[in-house]
């Protein structure tokens, strides 16, 4: 008999203590040992985690008004620019923007770049930060300047807005030319001399649910060491998928956009990250809970390192020419194990995301889940998704 189950039905099982939650990591061997449908059955939820260097993050505020009232033209936090053509006193600042006397050109040991990734985590960690603003001034907001510290409970709202996190699968990226080269996946050296990666595997959000079946606005996920919800599909959000001649899988190009209260995140788990060669940039946790509503999201949840595939780019040519064609396609049990053999040649790799601290955020979903209530939310709407999923009799054979 085929398993159907509700968010409704889940939640009650949360609610009554009784419900049964697994993470991505240990669903693997069950449904290894007792198949998806009988793990189907067992299992509610599986839950995922990911913590990553994510440039297209930030945040916006609303600073309050001042005495006399003004309407902020220009803003920095702690010499970062914040984009304040909104209102009188909100401004958004990005993860990835630099002062503006930072040496972006500059590539040298040692080089460390503050930006507005550093500003978002000094916030959280409750740091004072310098708050300047100029104005052209108007009769209703007379005030031209400011120039005070302030802490992130000073402040009406502050709220995380990333607009694309969570990347589903992202490249490994090499570098084919014949000089270092400095990119946000770090340093890759010349001809083949290194491979750098960045998804999860089989702890990747979106890689366990690549249909998007139950994943959309509204989800309430771990973000950030607290609560936040997908607010829309991210920007570039384009997801497909192939199965590679081997029976592997090649989930990639969804995306999530999300939202939550800066106020109650963490500072461990958003952390400002400064590449060298390139810029400035925000390193977040994120976590999504994964309702096990029949046989299929089972399935896909249960996939393996050895079973997840990710593309090999080359970042020396081929991707600042805009046409990143493959060099080829590694598991992440490859990757995971320190080397790749690409075009005949072994290739030492390295993470550039934690893989330990997703398994720690999975496991802070998982213990929320059971033991603090935390609730599965309903999607108002599901996310865009690459069409209809092959029949699950289909997947088990291949």
């Amino acid at each position: 008999m085929a398993v159907e189950k509700s968010i409704d039905e889940i939640n009650a099982k949360i609610k009554s203590g009784k419900v049964v939650v697994m993470t991505a990591e240990e669903v693997i061997p069950l449904v290894k040992e007792k198949g998806v449908r009988r793990a189907a059955a067992e299992v509610d939820v599986v839950t995922t985690g990911t913590f990553g260097i994510m440039c297209s993050s930030g945040a916006y505020f609303n600073f309050g008004h001042t005495k006399p009232r003004m309407r902020m033209h220009k803003v920095w936090l702690n010499d970062v620019a914040a984009y304040a053509g909104i209102a009188a006193v909100d401004a958004f600042i990005g993860a990835a923007e630099v002062p503006d006397n930072d040496p972006l050109n500059s590539v040298h040991p040692g080089e460390f770049r503050y930006g507005g990734g550093h500003v978002i985590h000094d916030l959280v960690a409750r740091k004072p930060v310098r708050l300047r603003a100029t104005s052209y001034g108007t009769d209703c907001y007379p005030r031209r300047e400011i120039n005070t510290t302030i802490t992130i409970d000073d402040l009406n709202q502050a709220v995380l807005f990333n607009p694309r996190n969570a990347y589903q699968n992202y490249n490994v990226a090499v570098n084919l030319s014949d000089k270092t080269i400095y990119t946000y996946l770090g340093v890759l050296k010349p001809h083949l001399a290194n491979a750098n990666y960045s998804t999860a595997g089989q702890l990747s959000p979106l890689l366990k649910d690549p249909y998007f079946r139950t994943i959309g606005i509204g989800t309430k996920i771990f973000l950030g060491g607290g609560i936040g919800y997908v607010a829309w599909q991210g920007t570039q959000h384009c997801p497909s998928m192939t199965t590679l001649p081997d029976g592997g899988k090649l989930p990639e190009g969804g995306t999530l956009a999300v939202i939550g209260d800066l106020k109650q995140m963490r500072p461990e788990w958003l952390i400002g990250a400064s590449l060298l060669g390139y810029g400035a940039s925000l390193t977040v946790g994120l976590g999504v809970p994964i309702p096990v509503l029949n046989e299929e999201v089972m399935y896909w949840a249960s996939l393996s390192d050895e079973e997840l595939y990710a593309p090999v780019i080359d970042y020396g040519i081929a991707y600042p020419a805009g046409n990143p064609e493959p060099l080829g396609y590694v598991s992440y049990a490859q990757l995971k194990s320190g080397s790749i053999t690409i075009e005949g040649k072994e290739i030492p790799t390295a993470p550039v995301a934690s893989y330990s601290r997703a398994q720690q955020i999975a496991r802070i979903l998982k213990r929320w889940i059971q033991q603090e209530g935390f609730l599965l939310s309903k999607p108002v709407e599901l996310l865009p998704s690459i069409g209809e999923a092959p029949a699950l009799k289909t997947l088990q054979e291949k």
